[in-house]
């Protein structure tokens, strides 16, 4: 499995949270998951203040990240402190020679501050992308999605995003099985896409309409070979378009649309991981109608066609 050794980074009043994140998805030994090289390290080694008020004791330095596969650095303490030069110097250089990237939260400003985000996609707290936006012209920002993957660069949004962007990267090397295996040990979502919105404005109230609603997307994920219309779901939910598709975004974050090609696309990730299905068939089971479909979809999402993604995972 490639990307085993990961580096991440810990510094000086560090929320606990946001480091646990990365140590709980690829730190924690389960069944059927080959193991992690995982390494905390820090600017300076030895001990560090948490947020939280305990200390913590770090015994690595940077030169973790000499040899790192994946860097990942948990949210900043301060979207106004600049980051210590030897720490952008060191996320440099771990870019340069090819290693992957993760910012999550506010640990987007360093991987921006170290100049690795230019002209890159990337998103951040929604609460401090308008300081974001303003400190770094040069990025592509998009405030409203939980994570975004650039090339080798990823970057989260805050708090339960980091957990999506982690799970996309556990996804990304061992496969959805794997990914879904540890988003039920941590009792989470076990997928959220990357555009879906970091923060609703209206939760959706709890009553039976919301149920129904609910029901019926398991009904549909339970049938993705078959059609579904916005208008046919509306119906069988017995509220208008204009209702149904209020509260399917309240909901689920996304438009019915992007919601559906997603589950297609999991299924058909999952399927090619684990079957020996052709892309024709597993076109028809998900639902795309035709393998040109599934492989227009397929390559615009991950940037490979099916064949390439199944052998990528072959040689795991």
């Amino acid at each position: 499995m490639p990307h085993t050794r990961m580096a991440i980074v810990a510094f000086d009043r560090i929320s606990p949270f946001h480091l646990s994140v990365p140590c709980l998805v690829f730190g924690e030994p389960r069944p059927g998951i080959p193991p992690y090289e995982l390494t905390v390290c820090a600017v300076e080694p030895g001990r560090l203040r948490s947020s939280a008020g305990f200390d913590l004791h770090v015994e690595h330095g940077l030169e973790a990240l000499a040899e790192a596969q994946t860097v990942i650095v948990p949210s900043w303490h301060d979207s106004t402190e600049p980051a210590p030069q030897a720490l952008l110097d060191a996320l440099v250089a771990a870019h340069e020679r090819g290693a992957r990237l993760v910012g999550l939260c506010l640990g987007a400003f360093l991987l921006a501050e170290a100049g690795l985000l230019d002209g890159r996609r990337a998103t951040t707290h929604w609460a401090c992308a308008h300081a974001f936006a303003e400190r770094f012209p040069a990025v592509r920002l998009e405030p409203e999605v939980l994570y975004v993957e650039d090339g080798p660069l990823l970057t989260s949004a805050g708090t339960a995003a980091g957990l999506d962007c982690c799970l996309h990267l556990l996804r990304l090397h061992c496969g959805s099985e794997a990914a879904n295996q540890v988003a039920r040990s941590l009792v989470v979502a076990p997928h959220r896409q990357g555009g879906q919105a970091q923060f609703i404005p209206q939760p959706l109230p709890a009553g039976t309409r919301d149920d129904r609603l609910a029901g019926l997307l398991d009904q549909v994920r339970a049938h993705l070979d078959q059609p579904h219309s916005l208008d046919e779901l509306a119906n069988r939910a017995l509220m208008s378009r204009r209702t149904f598709t209020r509260r399917f975004r309240s909901l689920t974050g996304s438009t019915f649309g992007t919601w559906l090609l997603a589950e297609r696309l999991a299924l058909s990730q999952r399927l090619l991981e684990s079957t020996d299905r052709s892309v024709d068939s597993i076109a028809g089971l998900a639902g795309f109608g035709s393998s040109a479909a599934l492989r227009q979809h397929f390559s615009r999402a991950f940037g490979l066609s099916p064949s390439a993604y199944r052998l990528s995972f072959q040689g795991r």
